[in-house]
């Protein structure tokens, strides 16, 4: 596929020369309503001593949590229909525990699924987007499925995870696929306890019913990421994205029979998702004056990171601010470090942290994505699902919950 460059914004108006910068959103709720919540509560709830039930769990003596990449709260409402278990679980009362939850910030993959493995936002635990700068070797890191050999996961990322803190109190147990167990964002985030691999979906959820049969209190984590796959090869809006939540439907109606009756089960999620056409991926490397003093991109489509040459005074800054929000308008919120610290977006941020976060950052606010293409492969521009921005699509995620009936739940 070729490179694309927008000619024209597609907004009915012109944009002006000059633009205002746009509010930023609200900070995600975290220690209040956020994925960081999630296991915390689901400790708290078991009883293991040093957490906080956040959100309200039940008392239980097992807790089960479907994690389904990709599964933002508004697409589980629009599509219903493929989903009769979880519309009845949607529409059943669960008391004074939230029906969504903020992703973290940015709405991406690592910052999310470390701050759900942590407890904390991601300007503590240090996984801020896909990819992000690491000042002490002065170049670009991933932080998902490609990290640098010079980047140790439990450096960078140095905190317990809830997972090594609950260990000693109850039986912990991760039920994902094989080629993440023992994954560098594994290390980081989601270390501790034990790990419990299936290649299929139905393999798994006979490996949770097997790993909860016993008779002490247990956490398990369930990870299921064929949505997220779906929806950036084919989009959020398609029959392919469909079919997997239809799948994940059964899965999680497999859990509530499987697992232990009483059992505690969770669905949530680490981001959404939007769609974005073709025509709005767009290769930002070919217009200098939005690399104006920038030695190095990262982040991702929907919230770019620009890090700025040493020595770039706050007019060249400003500048390069204003050449974006000429260029985009209102379709991005353009920012600066300092102002998404100051906005709460990633927590309270340690000082070994905020180097790693742009000097300027670039979030879409429409269907847009934004490429460097001399650094991405060109197979980069025919995602078309995507995520990591502020808006509502991508950072809602829901939290359904709901006790296994264990009707066909394995006995000892």
């Amino acid at each position: 596929m070729a490179h694309v460059r927008e000619p024209e914004l597609t907004a009915t108006a012109p944009v002006p020369a000059a633009v205002a910068a746009s509010p930023l959103p609200p900070a995600p709720a975290y220690g209040r309503r956020s994925i960081a919540e999630v296991l915390t509560s689901a400790a708290a709830s078991l009883g293991v001593p040093g957490f906080k039930n956040t959100l309200h769990l039940p008392a239980a003596q097992k807790v089960c949590v479907v994690l389904a990449d990709g599964l933002g709260r508004n697409l589980l409402k629009q599509k219903t229909a493929h989903t009769p278990f979880l519309r009845s679980v949607l529409q059943a009362d669960q008391g004074k525990v939230p029906v969504s939850l903020d992703s973290a910030f940015p709405s991406t993959t690592a910052a999310s699924l470390a701050s759900f493995g942590t407890g904390l936002p991601a300007g503590q635990h240090g996984l801020v987007g896909y990819d992000v700068l690491d000042p002490d070797q002065d170049r670009v890191v991933n932080m998902l499925g490609n990290w640098d050999a010079d980047v140790d996961p439990h450096e960078w990322q140095p905190f317990p995870t809830v997972f090594e803190r609950a260990a000693g109190h109850v039986d912990v147990t991760t039920v994902s696929l094989p080629q993440f167990s023992n994954s560098s964002m594994t290390q980081a985030a989601l270390r501790g306890g034990r790990f419990s691999t299936g290649t299929t979906s139905h393999a798994r959820t006979g490996a949770a019913a097997g790993a909860m049969a016993g008779a002490g209190a247990a956490l398990m984590y369930f990870y299921v990421n064929a949505l997220d796959k779906a929806g950036h090869r084919h989009g959020c809006q398609s029959p392919q994205w469909e079919h997997q939540l239809e799948e994940l439907d059964a899965t999680v109606r497999r859990l509530n029979a499987a697992l232990p009756p009483g059992t505690t089960v969770l669905l949530t999620a680490d981001h959404g998702m939007v769609d974005v056409p073709e025509s709005q991926r767009i290769d930002y490397s070919a217009e200098p004056a939005l690399l104006a003093g920038v030695r190095h991109t990262a982040g991702e489509p929907r919230m770019v990171h620009l890090y700025l040459e040493d020595g770039t005074d706050d007019a060249a800054r400003s500048r390069l601010l204003e050449n974006w929000r000429s260029r985009f308008g209102e379709r991005i919120w353009a920012f600066t470090r300092q102002e998404a610290i100051a906005g709460g977006l990633f927590g309270d941020v340690r000082a070994e942290v905020a180097p790693r976060i742009g000097d300027v950052m670039i979030a879409a606010r429409d269907s847009l994505a934004l490429y460097d293409m001399r650094r991405v492969r060109p197979t980069a521009l025919e995602v078309v699902g995507q995520h990591g921005s502020l808006t509502k699509a991508e950072r809602e995620v829901p939290l359904l919950c709901f006790t296994a009936d264990g009707s066909k739940a394995p006995r000892r």
